[in-house]
């Protein structure tokens, strides 16, 4: 068996011409170098630019890659390898990659997107497709988010880089949206008086924006009056809460009914029919 091996050996080196071989050895060489002095001129040309470094590190490898390949292709050529046989292999070996891994390379792709577009940053609060968390991590496959409710939601790239996405952390403040249902009974001004005194009572109310109270809406059972204000992104929901809650202690303390939806019947006698 030994024997039958060095014979196949022999016969392919003898395929190959002494001069073949030294030209396959220089072509090898100086692509080599070339890899090297092309590896290192993309790297200056991207830290120049405002990509992560994740993104940087991903992206010139993909280059390394590609200058790999071709110093195989150039090498074999000049090994006087059929270089129309060897891009069919390598275009057929690709397409069956692409086709194998199609949802993988779109989840790389949205990656590349999110990791230099920057829509959100490790730690901020967003919202997609109606799943709201905080963002854990950010790799080339997924997006980690933290939900409210404590468990952790995996979002694919392709899908999160294609979506609305909403970035409640990123401009560091959000609007607070009260709405009071009040009875038409109470006066425009003792309900805004209320509200006022329960603003002016809530701590972490930022003053500028400053706040406001309008009256929206004449539903069929409460007029609608709102309440807007404003708080930092990580004080948002100790100041929402609070916030009700003095809503609701100012209109008690001024007599101001907050009312609900309900319907009132009027019964009326009936004038009599003589027969």
């Amino acid at each position: 068996m030994p024997a039958e091996i060095t014979e196949l050996v022999k016969r392919a080196a003898a395929r190959f011409a002494l001069g073949d071989i030294l030209s396959a050895a220089v072509t090898l060489l100086i692509c080599l170098c070339a890899v090297r002095l092309l590896s290192k001129f993309a790297a200056r040309l991207l830290e120049r630019t405002k990509l992560e470094d994740r993104v940087r590190r991903y992206v010139l490898a993909g280059i390394k890659l590609v200058l790999y390949i071709l110093t195989v292709v150039f090498t074999a050529g000049s090994l006087g390898v059929d270089m129309t046989s060897l891009v069919a292999l390598l275009s057929v070996c690709s397409l069956g990659i692409t086709l194998a891994a199609e949802d993988i390379l779109g989840n790389v792709a949205g990656g590349l997107v999110i990791l230099s577009s920057h829509p959100f940053s490790l730690g901020d609060f967003i919202e997609v497709n109606g799943t709201t968390g905080t963002v854990q991590e950010i790799n080339l496959n997924h997006t980690k988010l933290v939900t409210l409710d404590g468990y952790m939601a995996l979002l694919p790239n392709k899908e999160l880089a294609a979506s609305k996405i909403i970035n409640y952390t990123l401009l560091g403040r959000r609007r607070i949206t009260w709405k009071l249902g009040i009875s038409y009974d109470a006066s425009a001004g003792e309900v805004k008086a209320a509200c006022q005194e329960a603003l002016d009572k809530t701590p972490g109310i930022l003053e500028d924006p400053a706040p406001s109270i309008c009256l929206t809406d004449f539903g069929g059972s409460a007029v609608e009056y709102t309440v807007f204000c404003w708080a930092v992104t990580a004080d948002y929901w100790t100041v929402r809460c609070e916030l009700g809650e003095r809503l609701k202690e100012a209109a008690e303390a001024r007599g101001v009914e907050i009312s609900y939806n309900h319907m009132n019947v009027h019964i009326q006698d009936m004038p009599k029919i003589d027969n």
